[in-house]
């Protein structure tokens, strides 16, 4: 295998993971990353990163190259593989991304090469998966002629502190050697170092279960809230008595969406039925939380019914529709379903997020952002997303946009209940 001094590394894959373990990279070694969309290379090479993830001086590095070239990728003697890795409408696991970044690299691939994967994927999709497409496309033997590992990415789109070089990175390989070649790399870029993983499978396993883990604890905190609304109990009250039990864990209710938690658990879940087993938990806290938009939806249409609002043709402002706060990423995101839901019944729903790009939910939902100033009175405000814009929302504002008699759902908690109350809002939160 080739010294790491003589390493070059090419990125297949440039979003919210391959962009920054790009940039790392391509402080200490030449790196080439690469993307097939020519506007996101456009952009980086002007260092400009659209989601505001990447500093514009990490992207101007002398060793770090962005390219849409597979002829540049002949120079990559260490692949690294960041493609996203979805589940279609029928919650099953697609890997078209996955094969056709396998593809890329296949074909760019030589002797001594190494691949390494990072996408999430169910235990056995990259032996099972990704090596055979590698070898038809490269003529190449696995094992004999290049080898490969997979790492599994720990990104946590819009967080600043746990970034790429923060994190404890998990390594796998399909020999020692591979393996040791492997973690000298990450552990020379990454500050906490690596751990190795006996295999490759376990370090999949390893991935898939992470999220999982917080999907059935979150899962868990929505089925209460809906226990708890049905008894009139405020599960926030319930959550922070428990709360002073040292050893309670302090999850809460919430949406759960994002291209993580709300997706991974689906990956495992595929493997288990391929295997023959029906996993009972998984799913079942999976069916909990997907559902938990439709919830919202009908429990904002009661509160407005109590309110006295007539609903065929009420307005319904909903602020956040991104899968997280202070995020740009809206991938699967669970605000659409609130949206969705409200207008099966009729509701005219405007919807404004403070940091989504326009143009982009537009394409992914077919819905038309309204800039806050352009915001119609509603009967109903519905705070889906805690933007740090929306947490600093004053109360007159809130009033200004409202009709009389309104209605706030406060998804994520961050109003006080008896300011708005007071202010005569009929306020419920999640």
């Amino acid at each position: 295998m080739i010294m790491d001094k003589q390493k070059i590394v090419g990125v297949v894959g440039l979003g919210y993971v391959g962009l920054p373990v790009a940039t790392s990279f391509g402080k200490l070694y030449k790196t080439f990353g690469f993307d097939v969309k020519k506007q996101r290379i456009k952009e980086l090479r002007s260092a400009f990163d659209r989601n505001d993830d990447v500093p514009s001086a990490d992207l101007k590095s002398p060793n770090l190259y962005f390219t849409d070239n597979i002829e540049d990728l002949k120079k990559v003697n260490f692949f690294i593989v960041a493609v996203p890795t979805p589940v279609n409408d029928a919650n099953q696991p697609d890997l078209t991304s996955l094969y056709k970044a396998s593809e890329t690299v296949g074909k760019a691939l030589k002797k001594e090469s190494i691949v390494v994967y990072e996408s999430t994927v169910y235990p056995g999709a990259t032996e099972e998966e990704c090596v055979p497409v590698l070898e038809r496309v490269s003529g190449l033997k696995c094992g004999k002629d290049f080898k490969i590992g997979y790492s599994p990415e720990r990104i946590n789109p819009g967080d600043k502190e746990h970034i790429f070089t923060k994190i404890k990175k998990v390594v796998s390989a399909q020999d020692e050697q591979t393996l040791e070649i492997i973690a000298k790399m990450y552990s020379s870029i990454v500050e906490p170092g690596v751990h190795l993983a006996p295999s490759i499978k376990v370090a999949e396993a390893a991935k898939v279960i992470e999220n999982t883990q917080r999907d059935l604890n979150i899962a868990l905190m929505n089925e209460l809230a809906v226990l708890f609304d049905k008894m009139g109990i405020d599960t926030n009250d319930v959550l922070e008595a428990a709360g002073t039990k040292w050893n309670f864990l302090r999850f809460k209710p919430g949406l759960v969406g994002g291209h993580c938690i709300g997706v991974d658990p689906y990956y495992l879940t595929h493997k288990a039925e391929k295997i023959g087993y029906i996993p009972q938990i998984i799913l079942a806290g999976r069916r909990i939380n997907d559902g938990m938009g439709k919830f919202i939806a009908h429990k904002a249409i009661k509160e407005m019914i109590h309110s006295g609002h007539n609903i065929s043709g009420a307005t319904v402002t909903v602020l956040g529709i991104t899968f997280k706060e202070d995020c740009k990423d809206i991938r699967n995101s669970k605000a659409v379903d609130i949206i969705f839901e409200l207008q099966d019944y009729g509701i005219n729903v405007q919807v404004c997020d403070s940091i989504a790009t326009p143009k982009e939910v537009l394409k992914e939902y077919g819905i038309k952002l309204i800039p806050v100033e352009e915001l119609k009175k509603a009967s109903c405000i519905i705070v889906a997303v805690a933007h740090m814009a929306y947490r600093k929302i004053e109360l007159d504002f809130l009033k200004r946009i409202s009709i009389k008699n309104p209605v706030l759902i406060d998804v994520k908690c961050i109003y006080n209940r008896d300011v708005l109350k007071s202010a005569g809002f009929r306020y419920w939160r999640l």
